[in-house]
């Protein structure tokens, strides 16, 4: 699993992990996110987001 940061407010969202404050399950892929999924920080697309490297 990866994880992936906003360009824009540094939100990161972790695969693993999901989010359920904005209703991501665990073990969601980012390539598997709508097409419309937007940041919910910043409100940004996925083109804005970059593989975070650890």
């Amino acid at each position: 699993m990866k994880k992936w940061v906003c360009g824009v407010c540094g939100w990161i969202y972790d695969e693993s992990l999901g989010d359920s404050d904005y209703g991501l399950e665990p073990g969601v892929a980012f390539k598997d996110l709508p097409d419309d999924f937007v940041c919910p920080l910043c409100g940004v697309g996925k083109d804005q987001f970059e593989e975070l490297n650890e």
